[in-house]
């Protein structure tokens, strides 16, 4: 599923025509990099791979003062189509990606129980100075937060906090885990 299309498309359809300096500036100003895997720079490549497949398409040039002339894309009726597939796939699709954190713990018993704790214990310090900063986002942002928005960033609020959880259960029980003396895991 790309994310890239999916906001594209999705932009168009609800937004109608824009040029690709319009749709990039939606995305920042919407922080679509905060809820995706979406890099603003990475829209214009798409829009003209997207052209070419008929699923957008140029409706007209513009060109203001001095900038450059722009191509101002709609969505078509094949691209109304894909962003319904592309939206149902992903609302649909319930997948959480691997960690590479869980393949690194495996092979980390080396290290020792001290150097194992500490780089928990700065991972976990990491997470919580990202939820501060999405907490402080959140606060400023919430009085112009509409419809789905707040329910988004509840969803990355609420991801930190478990990721967080997840960190102070594994540096309690790192000790026991890597002399044997365990307890069943909770």
């Amino acid at each position: 599923m790309s994310s890239v299309r999916l906001y594209i498309l999705g932009a168009l359809a609800e937004l109608g025509p824009m040029h690709g300096h319009q749709i990039r500036r939606e995305a920042q100003t919407n922080r679509t990099e905060l809820w995706t895997d979406i890099k603003v720079g990475s829209l214009y490549a798409a829009l003209g791979r997207m052209a070419d497949e008929g699923i957008i398409e140029a409706v007209r040039t513009e060109r203001a003062g001095n900038m450059p002339a722009r191509t101002v894309y709609a969505i078509t009726d094949t691209g109304r189509q894909e962003l319904a597939v592309l939206r149902g796939d992903a609302l649909r699709e319930v997948h959480l990606r691997p960690d590479p954190v869980d393949l690194a713990l495996q092979y980390s018993a080396a290290l020792g129980v001290d150097a194992l704790v500490g780089a928990f214990t700065h991972r976990r310090a990491a997470l919580q100075s990202q939820l501060d900063a999405w907490r402080l986002l959140h606060a400023e942002a919430a009085p112009h937060l509409s419809g789905t928005e707040p329910l988004s960033f509840q969803h990355t609020l609420m991801r930190l906090e478990s990721e967080i959880a997840w960190h102070d259960h594994v540096i309690a029980e790192l000790p026991g885990a890597l002399t044997g003396d365990q307890e069943t895991p909770s």
